[in-house]
């Protein structure tokens, strides 16, 4: 039995969860991957998955051996890029990952330009805004906005985004505009949910150092950035979004940012890779190109 072969087997059923997700995947006949399994569990003397119709669950010493299988073949990967150079010769595949809007706008730029300046290296960048795990989703880097929980990840700090309220010059006309946070709750809203899950919004209280959380009156709610915005445009309510999210209808006059001397403190901004160990030079170069264009970048907004 090939113990390496088995236990890939095993991670791949885990991440697509099924037998025959994993076989697809794998190009593999399903009997050959139940086998593999079978042959895995007997050497062990256990059982690692609990088998049902609808799908699959690991037990105890299923989710223990995941771990440590995952571990293992992550050491031999690494083991395999130092001796295939990867480590000193910028090369192979960069995964990066970045929150939807911000990505498009001011990563993608980036990783163009980086691409033409490192030909040997390829970049799959995946755009969400759900935060992927690095190590489970084999991901290289993160753009990370918010502030960071403690964790063994290395961060590399490239600014702060500032996160504000704005209405357009049609909706300011009929309702007038606020002087104070209060005077929120006179405007209908559009709430975007992602940012302000709950219908109130944040705000430093006035002559102080606390926060105020203001009651809004959300005439729409909704889960992407793009759309409060172009809502907002319409006239269709006032909205709280990161400023990124708002600057070209800001800057095009489509929008005003109103209550600027009552926003919470501007959110940190980083590049997020995983510590220990030898740093891919892959991952070493991108961080040398990206962080001072994106430091330049984000200081302009």
């Amino acid at each position: 039995m090939d113990r390496l072969e088995a236990m890939s087997i095993l991670l791949r059923i885990v991440d697509k969860g099924s037998f025959s997700a994993a076989g697809r995947d794998l190009g593999m006949p399903l009997a050959t991957v139940s086998r593999k399994i079978n042959e895995l569990e007997g050497h062990l003397g256990t059982r690692l998955l609990v088998r049902t119709t609808r799908k699959i669950a690991l037990t105890d010493a299923g989710t223990a051996y995941v771990t440590s299988a995952r571990r293992i073949l992550d050491d031999i990967d690494e083991t395999e890029r130092i001796a295939a150079g990867e480590f000193h010769t910028p090369r192979g595949e960069l995964i990066l990952t970045a929150p939807l809007l911000f990505g498009r706008l001011h990563i993608l730029p980036i990783v163009t330009a980086f691409l033409a300046a490192y030909p040997e290296i390829d970049v799959r960048l995946l755009l969400s805004d759900r935060n992927l795990h690095l190590v489970e989703d084999h991901v290289d880097m993160a753009v990370r906005i918010g502030r960071l929980p403690d964790s063994t990840m290395i961060a590399t700090k490239i600014g702060t985004m500032r996160t504000v309220v704005c209405a357009s010059p049609k909706l300011l006309a009929a309702y007038g505009a606020p002087q104070s946070p209060e005077d929120i709750t006179n405007l209908p809203c559009v709430n975007f949910e992602v940012l302000s899950p709950a219908p109130t919004w944040p705000f430093h209280a006035r002559d102080s150092k606390g926060r105020t959380d203001i009651p809004i009156r959300p005439r729409l709610s909704v889960n992407a950035a793009e759309a409060a915005v172009s809502a907002a445009c319409e006239a269709v309510g006032a909205t709280r979004v990161l400023h990124y999210q708002c600057a070209d209808a800001v800057r095009a006059g489509s929008l005003r940012i109103i209550l600027p001397t009552f926003e919470v403190d501007p959110l940190p901004v980083h590049l997020l890779h995983a510590g220990g160990g030898a740093l891919p030079s892959k991952v070493r170069v991108f961080l040398d190109f990206a962080v001072g264009r994106l430091r330049e970048k984000l200081s302009s907004l």
